[in-house]
């Protein structure tokens, strides 16, 4: 999997047997750097409560984020589930309960409440062996996928290098409002082959909250229609038309 614009927080486990289900949670814009600073220790930028406790693996991420403050604040309530408002329904750790799948059910419940259960996330597994299945009445919304697989972070293109990719879309107008669609705009294009209709991701996202009957209650809309061939869409699935491409990764829809 390769995304771009990339904000995700992170579960690292423990290989060595003197620190057997040790977990650690935490921030990062590239996790394959990030693992190796945990794992070479505070000299190269890891953290002090990972070191001298490694190897670490690094077996879930949940990214998607729009910013990194969003991120942030996912990170914070994740390794304080009992100081977070918002979790105030989650259970201690159970005594037979290993500190994985303790992890793995706070962010469970985080996914499940507000603001998170709006957002276009991805909860990826990055390594198998590891993977917990969502009890049934904690399963994420519809718009957020759990994949498996690597996942590789990469910087946006200039305006320059993606000038080819979007030549398309010069002198096109947004069916909502109908200006100009430029190279430089966020825009999304309808799934429907026969409609292929262009859209400022903006005025995209307004309409569907136009139509949502809560939407005025939210910032970020869930789902919606195309406005000219009324194909459903997720969210999700224009945040990530838009802002990356989603390869060598296997998503299933919980």
């Amino acid at each position: 999997m390769e995304v771009e614009n990339f904000f995700g927080c992170y579960l690292l486990c423990s290989l060595n047997e003197k620190f057997k289900n040790r977990t650690y949670i935490g921030f990062t814009v590239d996790p394959n750097r990030r693992i190796k600073q945990h794992n070479k220790g505070l000299k190269a930028g890891g953290a002090w409560k990972t070191n001298d406790k490694g190897p670490w693996n690094m077996v879930l991420i949940v990214h998607g984020f729009p910013t990194d403050v969003s991120a942030l604040r996912f990170e914070w309530a994740w390794q304080h589930p009992f100081k977070s408002r918002r979790l105030r329904h989650v259970s201690k750790k159970q005594p037979r309960e290993n500190s994985l799948k303790f992890c793995f059910r706070v962010m469970s419940e985080m996914l499940k409440v507000g603001p998170w259960n709006r957002l276009p996330l991805t909860v990826q597994w990055l390594d198998d062996n590891y993977r917990q299945e969502f009890d049934i009445s904690r399963r994420p919304p519809l718009h957020i996928p759990v994949c498996t697989g690597p996942i590789q972070p990469r910087k946006l293109k200039s305006s320059t290098e993606d000038s080819d990719n979007n030549a398309d879309i010069s002198l096109k107008f947004c069916y909502l409002c109908d200006k100009i669609v430029t190279k430089d705009d966020k825009h999304f294009i309808c799934f429907n082959r026969e409609c292929a209709e262009i859209f400022h991701v903006l005025c995209l996202g307004h309409h569907f909250l136009s139509k949502d009957p809560e939407g005025g209650k939210f910032l970020i809309p869930v789902d919606g229609f195309c406005p000219k061939c009324s194909t459903p869409c997720l969210w999700g699935d224009v945040v990530r038309y838009t802002t990356g491409c989603y390869r060598e990764s296997k998503c299933t829809s919980s």
